[in-house]
């Protein structure tokens, strides 16, 4: 029988669900990454759909836009979050990265498209709550907004997970594009984009980037 694991009790708006997509093999951690769920719905409603496949893909927390923090299982188990192949590696040897890393997912919707002064989702789903980059990242200016409560529950995971696995929370700009830190398994912070040229998760928002640089 799985074990979930311990629930992040020091932590204020947390919640636990009853999930399966996970590998109850404990590892020695190293990394964190952070993704966006491009979808809509809450933390809850991501494990149910992530519980509908077999292969065990997901993270062990998902952020809800009012900043709850919802854990299917224990940080110190695993599962596939990052997709990565050796091709992956660009000539680096190949390091299964889920493995030794912990993922936290955040509830939004990513890139927006803007059509006559409104804003969709890619899945013509219209968003109000934008945030507009100064630079394009990645083809895109808009998109939806990580709230304040979000951001403030992933400072209160990193620094939990840096009192608990010695985790290095320096930041570096070269987490948002592919770096070879992150390939080689460089102890610290990275976004999805750190590892996956085709990824934009998450985006350089302004408030992510300054909670980050204050740890």
């Amino acid at each position: 029988k799985k074990q979930i694991g311990i629930l992040i009790n020091s932590l204020m708006n947390t919640k636990q669900v009853s999930f399966k997509g996970f590998y109850n093999a404990e590892q020695p951690k190293k990394q964190v990454y952070l993704h966006h769920t491009a979808g809509a719905g809450d933390g809850a409603s991501t494990f149910a759909y992530w519980d509908t496949n077999s292969e065990n893909i997901s993270t062990c927390v998902v952020i809800s836009k009012d900043g709850t923090i919802v854990q299917g299982f224990d940080s110190k188990f695993w599962a596939y979050h990052l997709g990565l192949k050796s091709s992956h590696f660009k000539g680096l040897p190949y390091i299964n990265l889920d493995k030794t890393s912990i993922g936290i997912e955040i509830v939004n919707y990513g890139y927006l498209t803007e059509k006559k002064g409104k804003f969709y989702s890619y899945t013509n789903k219209e968003v109000k709550d934008v945030c507009t980059l100064d630079v394009v990242y990645k083809g895109y200016k808009h998109f939806e907004n990580y709230t304040d409560k979000q951001i403030d529950s992933v400072h209160k995971l990193l620094i939990h997970w840096r009192d608990k696995y010695a985790i290095d929370l320096t930041y570096n700009e070269d987490i948002w594009q592919v770096t070879k830190r992150a390939l080689s398994c460089k102890n610290g912070v990275y976004t999805h984009n750190s590892v996956r040229a085709d990824k934009i998760d998450v985006y350089p928002h302004p408030k992510l980037i300054a909670m980050l640089k204050s740890l």
